[in-house]
């Protein structure tokens, strides 16, 4: 080994020389292990709070899809109150919620699910509109095809109780329309029958009138035809003499009894007039003269005195006569109880009310 490098051979000012530069190499080593220490703690620092920051935008990020669940659930459950009681409450508080959904695909799901509720409310609704109104005129055939139609276009499954309820509803309606449509034509056959023999009856009573009318007229006619004839008779019979003192040579001559027949038509109970005629005429021509006697015609009476009968026609609801009319014929009156029983206003009030009708005489 040198000496010279040996600590213990160095003189004094080598010694110290010595001692200062291992004083600064000692420095300089500490230093270096004091900034690798610092160093070393400034990045475990660092590596905490990245961890931290991890951590935390781990748990807001749990808390958002937390928070977004809890609000798919959310619309879910109002969505399902709305398509069950599709009200406009429902539906709005359904829309809301929707609003909150953050993702995009999910949003529009439920978006176009409330879509659907309303285009089926808005079917709801038109069926309801349809039956009610047919409901309110149950003659009318196309008011029941509307009704049907309107009826089929409840697919969802939401609507099947609505549909059912609806169907037996208009089923309802048209068979009391069916029921009162086949009541009021046999009503209506069975009061053409009776008007038939009803007419029937009136117009062999006004030909057995225009007849007894007839044969009394001519009974009388007869009567005073008879008359006449005696009378006739009587003043030119002198038992064989002459009638007057003119020459023997005049002659005596009678003509009596021209009697023209009656005449009779009876049509509709109206009486024509009864014509009879009596003609005598006694002619007596002599040599100085001549002498006519003309015993008068008798004409018949016309008779058109009979009493005028009119009818009511009337139609009664619970028992009140809210329709009636006077005519001069049976058949007017009867007409006009027919159409006004089949107007629709009256079958309508049927279904709630009691409907009496009927023709009796003025």
């Amino acid at each position: 080994m040198n000496k010279n490098l040996n600590p213990l051979n160095w003189t004094k000012k080598q010694q110290i020389i010595g001692g200062a530069v291992a004083i600064v190499l000692i420095g300089g080593v500490t230093t270096g292990v004091v900034n690798h220490a610092n160093h070393q703690a400034k990045e475990r620092k660092i590596e905490a709070l990245k961890n931290k920051k991890i951590k935390l935008c781990k748990v807001r990020d749990e808390k958002a899809r937390n928070l977004e669940k809890t609000n798919e659930a959310d619309s879910k459950k109002l969505l399902d109150i709305a398509e069950k009681t599709p009200t406009d409450k429902s539906i709005k508080l359904a829309e809301d919620s929707i609003l909150k959904v953050k993702n995009a695909e999910v949003k529009k799901e439920f978006d176009n699910q409330v879509v659907g509720i309303k285009n089926r409310v808005k079917l709801e609704n038109e069926a309801k509109t349809a039956v009610s109104n047919y409901q309110k005129d149950a003659m009318n055939q196309n008011k029941y095809k509307t009704a049907q139609q309107a009826i089929s276009k409840l697919t969802s499954s939401y609507s099947k109780g609505l549909k059912d309820s609806l169907n037996e509803q208009l089923a309802t309606s048209k068979k009391q329309s069916d029921d009162a449509i086949k009541a009021q034509q046999g009503k209506s056959a069975s009061d053409s029958k009776a008007k038939t023999a009803d007419t029937n009856k009136q117009q062999s009573g006004s030909t057995e009138a225009t007849n007894g009318n007839s044969n009394n007229a001519n009974v009388a006619s007869n009567t005073q035809i008879t008359a006449n004839n005696d009378v006739a008779s009587g003043s030119n019979s002198y038992g064989g003499g002459s009638q007057n003192n003119y020459s023997p040579g005049g002659s005596n001559t009678s003509q009596n009894n021209a009697n023209s027949g009656s005449s009779n038509q009876g049509n509709s109970g109206k009486n024509n007039s009864n014509s009879n005629s009596n003609t005598n005429t006694n002619t007596n021509t002599g040599g100085n003269g001549s002498n006519t006697n003309n015993n008068g015609s008798n004409g018949g009476n016309n008779n058109n005195n009979q009493p005028q009968i009119r009818y009511v026609g009337w139609v009664s609801v619970d028992g009140v006569r809210r329709y009636s009319q006077t005519f001069n014929a049976l058949g007017e009156a009867q007409s006009y109880v027919d159409a006004t029983v089949n107007s629709a206003e009256v079958i309508n009030l049927g279904f709630e009310h009691s409907i009496r009708y009927g023709v009796e005489p003025a």
